[in-house]
């Protein structure tokens, strides 16, 4: 029975080195892939070579019955793990036209001056007017706060953003997203291996949602949410002092853990620590469900009814250039 046991331990221990092993090596793949200085002719030979390199190791290992493989390789993933440490996210790289701008905000009482609100004209994804401009905001007439989920695919996912209203009809929208360098494009597993940095970007609704729903064809809805405005003021703070840290200290985008839900659950959670955590804040397709359960919407008519009440794809699409699109995206 000792030697059964025996036998069984070693088998045991075998398979969870080639589990480790394997998704060690596959994470190994992907961040030489994605972050490996050079073009893509360089990326996939680094991300080649070191995968034959890994295979040939595990081979070696599993022929001649030897441990030696296995230290070889620990000596290349601490070696891996050493250049993936000196990987820095930066503000100082040629940047895509829609986030070229690092906002930054000043709060002086209650008035709060930000600089870098982005208000693009947009016609396609390639052809707009660049306006970026310096807008003041009184938090004494601050009076809504809206989220806006924009899906362009999947129900599971969407993008979240937060627009704030104030009593003389002005509207500014917060919206967490990766920062891109001019030519580049965005890849959901590319978040995960460091290839984006984070931005902060303000913008007028016009400019923000009128993209996604008239340009990009995506889907969008606002949910109006149930928060007073003491919380309101505080979240809108949150938000500027998140932009002013990402001035100073810049930071990578990830798909999970820092990403345009998880960013805001965050910087909530410092306004109300009770404000429980779900994974439906990581599938933000889903998160109106949530908003829906913690209270923070409507709760009175089910989620279904509220998700179609709150769809405002078509208002955007039929409203005309120069209009109050504000206005027109909530009208009845």
């Amino acid at each position: 029975m000792t030697k059964k046991y025996r036998q069984l331990g070693r088998i045991a221990l075998i398979a969870l080195l080639g589990l480790v092993t394997f998704v060690s090596g596959a994470w190994g793949a992907l961040a030489l892939w994605y972050r490996l200085p050079g073009g893509a002719a360089m990326h996939a030979t680094g991300s080649v070579l070191w995968s034959l390199a890994v295979i040939a190791l595990i081979v070696f290992a599993v022929m001649r019955h030897s441990w030696l493989p296995i230290g070889i390789y620990a000596l290349m993933y601490v070696a891996l793990l050493g250049w993936w440490a000196t990987l820095t996210p930066s503000n100082d790289r040629l940047w895509a036209d829609d986030v070229s701008h690092l906002l930054s905000g000043q709060v002086t009482g209650s008035l709060v001056t930000l600089t870098n609100v982005r208000n693009f004209h947009w016609r396609t994804d390639d052809d707009y007017d660049v306006h970026w401009e310096t807008r003041s905001y009184d938090l004494d007439h601050l009076v809504s706060a809206d989220a806006v989920l924009s899906y362009w695919g999947s129900p599971a996912i969407a993008h979240a953003m937060m627009s704030f209203g104030f009593d003389d009809g002005r509207h500014v929208v917060f919206s967490v997203e990766i920062r891109k360098k001019r030519g580049e494009q965005f890849s959901s597993i590319g978040g995960f291996f460091r290839q984006f940095e984070t931005i902060l970007v303000a913008a007028d609704e016009s400019d923000i949602i009128r993209v996604r729903t008239n340009v990009r064809d995506e889907d969008d809805y606002l949910y109006p949410l149930r928060m007073d405005k003491p919380t309101m003021r505080a979240l809108f703070l949150s938000y500027v002092q998140t932009a002013d840290e990402l001035v100073d200290t810049p930071k990578f985008y990830n798909t999970i853990t820092s990403n345009c839900t998880t960013l805001v659950y965050s910087m909530a959670k410092k306004i109300d620590p009770g404000l429980p955590w779900d994974t439906r804040l990581l599938m933000t397709g889903y998160l109106p469900e949530y908003l829906h359960k913690v209270g923070a919407v409507d709760q009175s008519i089910p989620i279904e009814q509220l998700r179609q009440r709150a769809r405002i794809t078509d208002k955007a699409r039929n409203s005309p250039p120069g209009a109050d699109f504000s206005k027109a995206i909530r009208a009845p």
